[in-house]
């Protein structure tokens, strides 16, 4: 390593996960021995200065070695946080280079980890006798590491060993009833602790009608994927194709320009059907970008089936930032109108399910030229407070009393992930509800890593941090922009920006402590 600048190194872990905790203290130790200048986000008090620092450092160093156990991998903020190093690193030509440790921990990924990590190479930790080694690779590997402009793709697979895969171990120190389902990410299908809603009805109904262009709009973590996925088996149940698009998969690459997008949605789809086809084969590059891929639907997808098709395409938000989105969904909105043109054409047998979380009209410059103000409009609501006592009943009754329940359901409303972590963790834990009440709101608490992802993404704009603190003190949101994007992203709930109030008490709690 150049005397001249240490290698800056981020390590990720989950807080309160074990051995993460263990492991992460002898690699502090050891590398920065080696002579690497180590970052850990312990050291500082949680607020509006921790929430920036660490999304700076993240940024800004030159290699991110998260840890993944078992219970980890589920972890929001360190989601968010790889996330966050992932997106730097397309930015800033493969810096800072993720070095991935599986901590007892072989199994699969879930999204969007998967999408980020499966192509790197990892690290396999056993125990402490791979403490050495395991030290001994990464110094090796970061003291080669190049630096600034010089890093090689992001995606390219790092040079660490991997050592022969185990029997995933769950992470020592929890005990999980086989009954009960790891907490984040879609539902399963065949989950007993779905709650179906008013909008899954409807979008049953919507497919079953053959509409064209079904909008599901929901904040984070409400259950659209959950619901997509449900109503696409709904539609390979009537007979139907059906395929699903999910742009979170995608990679920076995958959004460069019109021509990469619009391929990769075609591979998508070709794959899902098993097609024969080769996208790049059909793309003639003297036509337009929106030529192509509307004559690869017509002539490859669409006329190759007498079944209808079922198109979902999920966090859609990605494409409002991007500057050929208004095309896009221009497209979209073309198909549907060529339904009324020509009823007999090959659109009629199309359905675009979109799920989105943003308002649209916030980046949509033309909405008579997008599809956002055409279909049929599906909100997801926050449980009512019968399904949170019947996802209670499911729980084997984890709240024993109506004047509890009453007491959860005001400290996080009816927010569906909130709901089924508490619950889960009353479940699990069997701690008293005085006790988790108690503790909800903390840093440390079950809740922790939910919340500060909230705090760490609110203080990434100080419009909406300023907005935020105005709800809190009980006055209204300044504007009808902050009040649209904030209630966008789950934090406020109310149709007006006076009657704009924190979305839940838990929320509320947390960050009056931390945006003071």
């Amino acid at each position: 390593m150049t005397a001249t600048k240490k290698v800056e190194v981020v390590l990720l872990y989950k807080r309160d996960g074990h051995p993460d905790q263990e492991l992460v203290k002898s690699l502090e130790s050891q590398l920065g021995s080696s002579g690497c200048s180590i970052f850990l986000d312990r050291h500082l008090t949680m607020g509006v200065d921790w929430a920036r620092e660490l999304e700076a450092r993240i940024r800004s160093a030159d290699a991110v070695i998260p840890l993944l156990s078992a219970d980890a991998i589920y972890s929001e903020m360190l989601g968010f946080e790889i996330e966050t190093a992932h997106e730097a690193a397309q930015l800033q030509q493969g810096r800072p280079r993720l070095f991935p440790v599986r901590v007892k921990y072989t199994g699969p990924l879930p999204e969007p980890l998967a999408s980020i990590l499966d192509p790197v190479q990892y690290y396999l930790w056993e125990g402490e006798e791979d403490n050495l080694g395991l030290v001994t690779e990464l110094a090796e590997a970061l003291k080669h590491l190049p630096r600034e402009g010089a890093m090689r793709a992001a995606e390219e697979p790092i040079s660490l060993p991997v050592t022969e895969p185990a029997r995933p171990v769950a992470a020592p120190g929890r005990s999980r009833p086989m009954a009960l389902e790891a907490i984040g990410g879609a539902v399963p299908l065949d989950s007993e602790f779905y709650i179906a809603r008013q909008a899954d009805g409807d979008l049953q109904t919507a497919i079953a009608k053959r509409d064209s262009i079904i909008l599901i709009k929901g904040a984070r973590q409400m259950g659209k994927t959950s619901l997509l996925a449900r109503g696409l088996q709904y539609a390979r149940e009537a007979g139907s194709k059906a395929v699903s698009t999910d742009l979170q998969k995608f990679n920076a690459d995958s959004f460069r320009t019109l021509n990469h997008l619009y391929k990769g949605l075609a591979e998508s789809i070709v794959n899902q059907l098993d097609l024969e086809v080769f996208p790049a084969d059909t793309w003639d590059e003297r036509r337009g970008p929106n030529a192509n891929f509307e004559r690869f639907m017509r002539r490859e997808v669409l006329a190759r089936f007498d079944a209808p098709l079922v198109w979902a395409l999920d966090e859609v938000d990605r494409l409002f930032g991007t500057p050929f989105g208004n095309e896009v969904f221009g497209l979209l909105r073309s198909w549907h109108n060529e339904r009324a043109l020509d009823p007999a054409g090959p659109w009629s047998a199309l359905t675009i399910a979109i799920a989105y979380a943003t308002e649209a009209h916030l980046f949509i410059t033309d909405l008579n030229q997008s599809p956002f103000n055409v279909g049929t409009r599906l909100g997801l609501e926050d449980f009512s407070p019968t399904q949170v006592a019947e996802l209670n009943r499911r729980y084997s009754n984890a709240i024993k009393t109506q004047e509890e329940l009453n007491r959860f359901y005001r400290l996080v409303g009816g927010q569906p992930y909130l709901v089924r972590r508490g619950l889960h963790e009353l479940a699990t834990r069997r701690l008293s509800f005085d006790n988790f009440e108690e503790h909800a709101a903390r840093d440390e608490s079950f809740y922790g890593d939910h919340l500060r992802r909230i705090l760490v993404i609110l203080v990434r704009d100080e419009a909406l941090t300023r907005a935020m603190r105005h709800v809190l003190n009980s006055e209204p949101c300044p504007s009808a922009e902050s009040f649209d994007r904030l209630r966008s992203a789950g934090l406020l709930i109310g149709h007006t920006p006076e009657e704009a109030r924190s979305r839940c008490r838990l929320y509320a709690i947390y960050l009056r402590r931390h945006l003071h």
